[in-house]
């Protein structure tokens, strides 16, 4: 039986309990494309920043876990599964969002982060704070890449970015418009 993402994939708010998906999210297969894993005092400190980022309602963004409902997935009743959110930054003279996410390993090539950015872009849209969002994702992940053609945006072209602190990554840069339909 083929595997595929549909209505089952939720956007849920970052919660406290969400730490040991973090750390889950943190294998080496995740975070090759961003300067590696990071360690636990990194993920404790990313965690909260979630927390805050997820409990503020000024605008700034949101951070969610990606879930599943029963049925879906590898696995029945498989929980969360990944992490998604937006965030504001500044980028090249104007203040935008910039989004980003990481599906587990069991669960990829299933369309759920394509399900997951469409809704943070439904997200995003109604906060009607910036017109874009931005991804950021290496030129060298063919599956992010592939997400962010799917969920509509607009390949700008190749950027230099910095990601984490001190680790220069080439990326697309790809732009969708919040105020279009």
């Amino acid at each position: 039986m083929e595997r595929t993402a549909s209505s089952s994939v939720r956007v849920e708010a970052w919660s406290d309990g969400d730490l040991e998906l973090l750390r889950r999210a943190n294998a080496p297969e995740l975070m090759d494309h961003l300067g590696g894993p990071e360690t636990e005092e990194q993920l404790i400190a990313r965690h909260e920043r979630y927390m805050e980022l997820s409990a503020d309602r000024t605008g700034r963004g949101r951070m969610f876990r990606i879930s599943l409902t029963d049925g879906a997935g590898a696995d029945s009743g498989a929980g969360a599964v990944g992490t998604i959110g937006f965030w504001e930054r500044s980028w090249q003279g104007q203040e935008v969002y910039e989004t980003g996410w990481a599906v587990l390993p069991g669960f990829q090539g299933l369309g759920i982060a394509t399900v997951a950015t469409t809704a943070v872009v439904e997200q995003a849209r109604a906060e009607r704070k910036h017109r874009f969002l931005h991804a950021y994702p290496s030129v060298g992940n063919g599956a992010s890449n592939a997400v962010c053609r799917k969920a509509g945006f607009t390949l700008v072209g190749e950027c230099d970015f910095e990601y984490p602190p001190g680790h220069a990554l080439l990326t697309n840069d790809w732009r969708l418009d919040l105020e279009s339909v």
